[in-house]
């Protein structure tokens, strides 16, 4: 079974342990199974479901189109890297360790998903409506608000950009074929894995809060303190396992940060908890909305713009991956339709140094792909294996459809300092620019309302807690 199948079983599994243990101290709100079924009616729950469903297949389409625009939109990780250095590389030096690396890899892909889908069941088990309304909005849609920043603001792994950073998470085996074919290895901003999870402390702080009340007086506390205890612990793992820049960490707090109070805001007028949702609704008030949250999303695209702009004017030998002595890492090349090609040049941008690549399948890199590095002799021993002199450049096609390919690198140099550019570009034969445009909008609106509740709510002195709707405020 792939990982995220066992995955998905433990999360099965523990979810009614997890549940019951947090519910200890609040059994007269446990919902008895006998009720399940109408609770589940009642309450909408299934709309929940139905969320999770598409986000399920928003993400998809996201993952897909990375590397399609990639060759248009560039990266940023050349910037990232000017700003923060070896940083991330010092921490994983100083705890670099094998059994914290296999704690932590289970940790990243299971408690991930665990919190993701249990915090919502655990919310509806103990009987909080508007909680679960809350964290089930989180997932759905602090993903779309990343939507953009993943598209249009690439930013490659740690450990393919900094010479000598291993790939602790994605040289594992069967981890390894996972995350090619869940992760396209370039959207590190922001994380998600602090940005859900932010989210959630925060909807909960603002929950508790709006009410009068304290933290630790609330009923869901020790699921709070569960909460944040991992939040912790991912904002280390990511920085370790050689995924995310430190920069992630920041902007992850303001993804999160921007999806909670969208939320916190919308969910009573979604439950029609003031009355009916159009409730208070005008033509001057709707004309107002649309001018002012259509000009903040309006010149949020045009910066978007301006920075694609940037990176097509600079795009001439990119670099797009940097190797130090003995270093190993692979380009992503996804699933293709049938009929699609990829034409990819692989481009050695080093003065004297040789660089070495091998194409294969992703399934057939697993054995591998060990404990965080990639035996290279192996590999090139049942992949396609390439050697390109400094300065010159190769190109391989991709016409075989439905599967996942690697283009992998390799410095064969052992001389400390030794460390090779790379630039490639994958020429798709199919145009997605405009799929990632519909993709954003949402997400450009969604900041925008933020942005112009905010202000609403100053202009009338009013708490950025108050999630009353404005017909309320008079």
């Amino acid at each position: 079974m792939s990982p995220y199948t066992i995955m998905m079983i433990l999360v099965v599994l523990f979810t009614p342990v997890v549940c019951w243990l947090f519910s200890i101290n609040q059994k007269e709100h446990r919902v008895p199974l006998s009720m399940w079924a109408k609770e589940f009616h009642e309450k909408r729950y299934y709309l929940h479901a139905m969320g999770y469903l598409i986000i399920v297949k928003w993400k998809a389409i996201t993952d897909l189109l990375n590397e399609p625009i990639k060759s248009e939109v560039g990266h940023w990780t050349d910037l990232i890297y000017a700003i923060e250095g070896d940083f991330v590389k010092h921490v994983q030096d100083f705890f670099l360790n094998d059994t914290l690396t296999a704690i932590l890899n289970f940790h990243y892909l299971f408690i991930y998903l665990f919190l993701i889908y249990v915090t919502t069941v655990y919310f509806a088990y103990t009987g909080d409506r508007d909680m679960t309304d809350k964290v089930a909005l989180n997932y759905l849609l602090i993903y779309a608000l990343a939507v953009p920043y993943y598209l249009f603001f690439n930013v490659e792994v740690t450990s393919s950009w900094i010479p000598g950073m291993e790939a602790l998470l994605y040289h594992d085996g069967a981890y390894t074929v996972f995350y090619v074919t869940h992760d396209p290895l370039d959207n590190a901003v922001p994380s998600l894995h602090v940005a859900i999870p932010f989210g959630i402390l925060m909807l909960n702080y603002l929950h508790v809060k709006e009410t009068g009340g304290k933290m630790k007086d609330w009923r869901h506390y020790n699921y709070f303190l569960f909460v944040l205890i991992n939040t912790i612990l991912f904002i280390f793992s990511i920085l370790y396992l050689g995924i995310h820049w430190f920069t992630d960490v920041p902007l992850g707090l303001i993804i999160g940060g921007v999806g909670a109070l969208f939320i916190h805001h919308l969910q009573p007028r979604l439950r029609n908890d003031y009355g009916s949702f159009f409730k208070g609704f005008d033509k001057f008030k709707v004309r107002r909305h649309v001018i002012v949250e259509g000009a903040i999303a309006l010149v949020m695209f045009t910066l978007i713009l301006m920075a694609v702009n940037v990176q097509v004017e600079n795009s001439e030998d990119r670099v797009s991956f940097r190797l130090g002595p003995q270093d190993s890492t692979y380009e992503i090349i996804q699933e293709l339709k049938y009929g699609e090609t990829v034409e990819s040049s692989i481009k050695n941008l080093d003065e004297s140094l040789t660089l070495e690549v091998v194409y294969i399948p992703a399934e057939e890199s697993v054995n591998a792909m060990k404990n965080g590095s990639i035996d290279w002799l192996y590999l090139v021993s049942i992949g396609e294996h390439y050697t390109i002199d400094a300065g010159d450049e190769i190109q391989i096609k991709t016409d075989n459809y439905l599967i996942y390919n690697l283009i992998v690198m390799h410095n064969p140099s052992t001389n400390q300092g030794d460390v090779i550019e790379v630039s490639i570009d994958n020429e798709y034969s199919e145009e997605r620019m405009w799929v990632a445009i519909i993709l954003s909008i949402p997400s450009l609106w969604m900041t925008a309302f933020v942005v112009y509740r905010l202000q609403r709510l100053k202009a009338n002195r009013r708490s950025i807690l108050d999630s009353s709707p404005s017909h309320l405020w008079s």
